[in-house]
């Protein structure tokens, strides 16, 4: 279970890091760019803290897909990004894929 909190603290980290290449404007305001470092710092440490025990075919695969999920949201929500049907129902298809990569696959046991 500590893996997976591992996990969901790397990918905040790397949510906040993302968030924050678009503040940095190409590293060149230093405290956005800071945060860049620190948070993908974080979320990579933390990430070898979750490989230790979590498949790394399983842990990327959330990484990613849940990952992508934040970071477009945050982009809606905070870049004022559109979001057309597609990119929602993509986005749906991740976590779905996710969800049953997780649930249902053997692949996810430990």
């Amino acid at each position: 279970m500590k893996s997976w909190i591992y996990l969901a603290f790397a990918i905040l980290a790397e949510v906040v890091g993302t968030s924050c290449l678009k503040a940095s404007q190409g590293f060149t305001k230093p405290i956005p760019s800071l945060v860049v470092i620190a948070g993908y710092g974080l979320a990579f440490y933390l990430l070898s803290l979750t490989l230790e025990t979590i498949p790394v075919g399983v842990g990327y695969a959330v990484w990613s897909g849940v990952g992508l999920v934040l970071i477009t949201l945050v982009g809606w929500l905070l870049y004022g990004q559109t979001l057309d049907t597609p990119a929602v129902l993509g986005m749906g298809c991740i976590v779905v894929g996710v969800l049953i990569l997780n649930l249902y696959s053997r692949a996810a046991a430990h």
